[in-house]
């Protein structure tokens, strides 16, 4: 009886023995797998911070961009005064709206513009150019640019200057333009007025400039 005693305390050791490697296998599997979920629910995280970060870079990026466009679009800058005309400029005898005449503004040279009320203050005969130039302040190059009278380019010699002539700005209607390189892009040569225009419960004084063609009488 003895060897079977034996042989079966044997059997059963060996069982256990079994048994407690799977128990080892089954914990370390199921360690193994814990692990590697966290590992995966971190990398998932750091990815969705990362990006969150991107989407904050990105909307604060579109908010410097909604700063710029704010800017630019107030009044383009034109100061609510824009001063006296220039030096030696002759005042025109045979305008279709003389001095203090009440017109409504048909040009839209900035936001706002078209169709507002004005008054006359100044209007004159001389050689009237639509620009395009650099602005000396980092600004984006500016197109076609109404209007810049003869009188306001520095040694410009004799009018009119003829459309591509390279020019440099003296005046300073906008910010950025006075000492400003730029070119000509057209010319008239029809009376150019200054005017007090009325914009949303705002007036701008000695606004230059509007072409004759740009004003129509009041309603």
């Amino acid at each position: 009886m003895r060897p079977l005693n034996a042989l079966v305390a044997a059997g059963a050791a060996s069982v256990l023995a079994l048994a407690g490697c799977s128990s080892d296998d089954s914990t370390n599997t199921e360690a193994s797998s814990t692990v590697s979920e966290t590992s995966s629910s971190a990398t998932a995280t750091s990815s969705e911070d990362t990006d969150d970060m991107d989407d904050m870079d990105d909307a604060d990026d579109h908010g410097e961009h909604g700063d710029h466009d704010d800017d630019a679009m107030a009044g383009h800058n034109h100061p609510a005064d824009g001063g006296p005309a220039p030096e030696g400029m002759v005042p025109a005898d045979n305008a279709k709206f003389p001095v203090g005449s009440e017109v409504k503004v048909l040009a839209d040279h900035m936001p706002g513009m078209k169709g507002a009320e004005g008054k006359v203050v100044g209007v004159f005969n001389t050689t009237t150019y639509s620009v395009s130039y650099t602005p000396t302040d980092g600004s984006e190059p500016v197109k076609d640019h109404r209007w810049v009278v003869h009188e306001e380019l520095e040694s410009p010699g004799e009018a009119p200057l003829a459309d591509g002539s390279e020019i440099t700005i003296n005046a300073e209607h906008m910010a950025g333009m006075k000492g400003a390189k730029g070119t000509v892009d057209y010319s008239t040569q029809e009376p150019v007025y200054m005017v007090d225009i009325d914009e949303d419960g705002m007036t701008m004084k000695n606004h230059k400039w509007v072409t004759e063609s740009e004003l129509a009488p009041e309603d």
